[in-house]
């Protein structure tokens, strides 16, 4: 089992009102101290227009990255040049950054296009030892999707 950042997990949850049924989740970190990573399948019911903080932004889609800290906004990109300011995860791929500076590179007219960066509410976390629990379990799997593909 190598479960590290960059990893991709699969729910292997059969009921439907379970929080995770059918859950693809992206993992950032894995140490010591845990897991987290965010649900990347799931899109939330409103848009970034749609808080009062952005209301004047276009109305990106965010996702429902996971039920820890579910009134937050978190972020992944490949834009390590323009995005100051976010924690590596596996090659260009970043975690968070200057947010404000994300949004007004979504609100470009060529930003959209590029598909490279994604908003998620909330995150999924795990205590040190969950997750491969959770994996040995039968909780999760880990999958061969393409990473290139979290930004669909």
């Amino acid at each position: 089992m190598n479960i590290a950042a960059g990893a991709i997990i699969k729910s292997l949850d059969t009921e439907e009102d379970d929080f995770f049924f059918r859950a693809l989740v992206f993992i950032t970190s894995h140490n010591q101290q845990g897991s987290t990573g965010f649900i990347f399948n799931r899109i939330f019911g409103r848009s970034l227009n749609e808080l009062e903080a952005y209301k004047h932004s276009k109305p990106l889609p965010l996702f429902e990255g996971g039920p820890v800290a579910a009134d937050q906004l978190f972020f992944i990109h490949h834009y390590p040049e323009l995005i100051g300011g976010g924690t590596p995860i596996t090659g260009d791929m970043r975690l968070g950054g200057d947010f404000d500076t994300a949004v007004q590179f979504l609100n470009r007219p060529d930003a959209r296009q590029s598909g490279k960066l994604k908003i998620f509410i909330g995150y999924c976390g795990w205590d040190a030892g969950e997750l491969a629990a959770e994996i040995a379990a039968g909780g999760w799997e880990l999958t061969d999707y393409p990473l290139d593909k979290i930004f669909f």
